[in-house]
């Protein structure tokens, strides 16, 4: 992590100063690809925030518009699709390519054997090969405590709605739900978590349908883990609020949106980039950066939120960056904002973390599948 932010920092420095020097060329007949699994046009949700992580790193190492190679609406399901896609920026010359939905994970693996040249990098997910493969994702769960704290002051009914695309089996989704519902406990401990899964990644019409569905149930706070503002206008529509993810939803739904977890991918894709055009990408290795680095964060609070929600989840933001508290740990924030060991349990009742333990990164990204004990599936 440390070599990473040196990387980005030495990057910084270096671009800085690029229009005086001899090398301002150096990167012209690089070229860099992205996949994405929907339109970043739509300006806001999933695609949209890491199509604004490419557009940073675009001006950041100083690229023009045909240096970088968009392939939109590839449906991460359809495996030919993706090849398809990946095959197409290698054709047109990509040094490297990101692909930023879990579903392209083993066709990227596979074409990373077949194309040693070329250098594929993995938004989400948990596979590599330390040579031309690696993975990039950040601590979110970190960002989704915090927003759970917005939506646990905020409810009134102490139902909350969470829309999930996957289910338990999946670390990422199941993780960050916990997190979420870890930060609603942790200001409002009558409150429950209903979740309800789409099992997929993109679909405005599932995605709508499971919101209404928790709407039905009496949640007053619709919180989400997929990738369209349809939960956000769902609970516009119903009256009531929402939490968004990884874009700014409050434009979308300014009557219900209190917050959003939020990606700063460009962070990542100019360290990444920089590294591939220096031809020190062996150095680089697997990412998973958090809210020190800048990488994860909240959106600014909306004028919806509850009184004192401000303070609060500041209390917990200078903790976490701070380091001394953590989400996966055996630990809660009291009401005085100090950190007290406890165990953490499922919705089982079973021990998951021990009083006093934390969880590793690799727990963390691949072995989380419990609900925490204020979790209702639905």
């Amino acid at each position: 992590m440390k070599k990473l932010i040196a990387m980005l920092l030495a990057a910084m420095m270096i671009f800085s100063f690029a229009a005086c020097g001899d090398d301002a060329d150096a990167g012209a007949d690089f070229k860099v690809g992205v996949i994405h699994i929907g339109n970043p046009a739509d300006g806001s949700g999933y695609s949209f925030a890491h199509d604004q992580g490419i557009v940073a790193m675009q001006k950041n190492l100083n690229l023009k518009d045909e240096q970088i190679i968009r392939k939109n609406m590839i449906d991460d399901t359809n495996a030919a699709a993706t090849k398809t896609a990946i095959e197409e920026c290698i054709e047109e010359g990509c040094n490297i390519i990101f692909g930023t939905s879990w579903g392209y994970m083993e066709t990227m693996a596979q074409l990373a054997e077949q194309y040693p040249d070329v250098i594929f990098s993995h938004g989400t997910g948990y596979m590599s090969n330390d040579k031309n493969f690696n993975n990039y994702f950040g601590r979110i769960y970190q960002a989704r405590y915090l927003a759970g704290i917005a939506a646990g002051l905020k409810t009134q009914t102490d139902k909350i709605g969470y829309v999930a695309a996957m289910d338990i089996s999946n670390s990422e989704v199941t993780g960050g739900l916990d997190a979420f519902a870890m930060g609603v406990q942790a200001v409002n401990p009558d409150a429950k978590v209903y979740v309800k899964v789409t099992n997929t990644w993109f679909s405005v019409d599932l995605e709508g349908q499971a919101a209404t569905a928790l709407l039905d149930l009496g949640c007053d706070v619709i919180a989400q883990h997929c990738d369209t503002t349809a939960p956000q206008l769902a609970a516009e529509q119903a009256g009531v609020w929402g939490c968004g993810y990884n874009s700014d939803m409050t434009p979308d739904a300014p009557k219900a949106h209190l917050t959003a977890p939020i990606w700063n991918w460009g962070v990542y894709y100019t360290a990444a980039t920089q590294a591939a055009m220096d031809g020190k990408w062996a150095e680089f290795g697997n990412y998973f950066g958090g809210m020190k680095e800048g990488f994860v964060d909240i959106s600014p609070l909306s004028e919806n939120c509850a009184e004192g929600t401000s303070a609060k989840i500041e209390e917990a933001r200078q903790l976490i960056i701070g380091g001394q508290y953590d989400v996966f740990q055996g630990a809660y924030i009291n009401d005085a904002g100090e950190v007290i060991n406890k165990d953490i349990l499922d919705n089982q009742g079973n021990v998951v973390i021990k009083a006093g333990e934390k969880l590793e990164d690799a727990t963390i990204t691949g072995g989380i599948n419990w609900y925490f004990e204020n979790v209702i599936l639905q």
